[in-house]
């Protein structure tokens, strides 16, 4: 293992493979305990409060409700693993302690923190490090498994054969506690060893900023008020009066989902939405063989429905939403090459992947900004940070040359300036 590892590590001249060998060992002889009551949760939290950093992970079931079930809360302190069973435990302090902990440290951690955000009110953390996005900027693999950066960097196998169980289940079969076990066993061997690869890279307080990034960005999605959820399907060649009734439609499946606790998918998927806007239904005969709403939520919530649908066509256009801006596209690849060229260029002084340095919805943002002349502050906020002086002094300045040609393929003219602000 000793040999691999050094292998693996070379070009990062990480100075001691040995270290990191100890560390692999004490983590397979880590003991475990199980958090099943109020005082052993107690213990655990007086702990917690002692430590600079811990990883993380979560089991939970979310399959026929909007919040999900958390079940299990796996925890490695570095000296011990904790399992902590959720359903049977007020966790109210528990996520406090969370949040002032200095470092914690998980490996795609989505999922983790939605649920964290849905049941501890806290504010967007602050403390996030995930171990998926830093190999994103080692690899420029955006969603390495937790699996194959183990294997890869550690070269430790685990198996993954339990993440659709009934995690509600108790007592959780050997097999599952075993998995629930190593998905934090190595979590911190493994970000100690692409720390190190960061720091040789001068990579370390870009991920860091990154991972903050992401933190917020599940936070607001977390957050999002129902009458903005309707963003997520939005089209740009939608009306004024089919983004009413979307943003309407949406609101009332995300309201009703919550006051139900069924996933909102179970009202409507997002395609009876989409027909919903598209054929604009204003009677139930049509609701019913227009659109690919199931036939018991017609049942259920038919009529409702379609008087949400009808007092959103009833809107003035003043009330309606504002339309969305259309995007670049044109068969002409001059702009798309000049840019994909400065990207790669970057990445070369940097190191940073092309696809790390720029995510494909932030190149189009950034279309807008030059075509429509929005001001700075309309950047995406992952372009505001360590980016931002590449962005403005050498993205967009690029872009602006190719202005005339953006314009035409955004399909911009008077009204669309005057949508925008310009």
């Amino acid at each position: 293992m000793t040999e691999k590892i050094a292998s693996i590590h070379d070009s990062t001249k990480i100075a001691n493979p040995q270290a990191i060998l100890a560390d692999l060992q004490a983590s397979q002889q880590l003991p475990v305990y199980w958090v099943t009551d109020f005082d052993s949760l107690e213990q655990c939290l007086d702990d917690l409060e002692t430590r600079e950093r811990i990883a993380l992970d979560t089991e939970f079931i979310k399959r026929d409700t909007y919040y999900p079930k958390l079940a299990l809360v796996q925890i490695n302190t570095g000296e011990a693993i904790y399992l902590i069973d959720a359903p049977k435990l007020d966790l109210s302090e528990f996520w406090v302690v969370l949040e002032e902990m200095p470092l914690m440290i998980w490996h795609a951690c989505g999922e983790d923190l939605g649920i964290f955000y849905l049941l501890s009110e806290c504010e967007a953390l602050t403390n996030v490090f995930d171990t998926q996005i830093a190999l994103s900027y080692l690899t420029s693999q955006l969603q390495m498994g937790y699996q194959q950066a183990l294997k890869d960097e550690l070269a430790i196998e685990v198996t993954k054969g339990e993440s659709q169980s009934d995690w509600l289940a108790r007592p959780l079969t050997d097999e599952q506690e075993q998995y629930a076990i190593d998905d934090v066993r190595y979590l911190l061997c493994l970000y100690d060893a692409l720390q190190a690869q960061l720091v040789a890279k001068d990579l370390v307080d870009k991920v860091t900023e990154d991972c903050q990034l992401y933190a917020k960005e599940l936070y607001d999605a977390a957050n999002v008020e129902d009458d903005a959820t309707y963003l997520a399907m939005v089209d740009f060649r939608y009306t004024g009066e089919q983004l009413a009734v979307l943003q309407a439609v949406s609101a009332w499946r995300e309201a009703l989902a919550r006051a139900t606790n069924q996933p909102k998918t179970f009202i409507l998927k997002k395609q009876a939405v989409r027909d919903v806007v598209t054929e604009l239904p204003s009677t139930m005969k049509h609701l019913t063989y227009k659109t690919s709403m199931h036939r018991s939520m017609l049942r259920l919530y038919g009529p409702e429905l379609l008087t949400v649908i009808n007092e959103a066509r009833a809107l003035k256009e003043a009330d309606q939403p504002p339309k969305i801006l259309a995007p670049y596209r044109s068969k002409d690849k001059t702009i798309s090459k000049a840019v994909q060229k400065i990207v790669d260029d970057y990445e070369a002084e940097t190191g940073v992947p092309a696809n790390v340095l720029m995510r494909k919805k932030w190149l189009s943002q950034l279309y807008e900004v030059v075509a429509y002349d929005l001001p700075l502050e309309e950047l995406p906020e992952g372009l505001k940070g360590w980016r931002y002086p590449w962005v403005t002094q050498t993205v967009i300045p690029l872009i602006a040359t190719h202005k005339e040609a953006l314009q035409a393929g955004m399909g911009v003219d008077d009204d669309d300036y005057s949508a925008a602000g310009g």
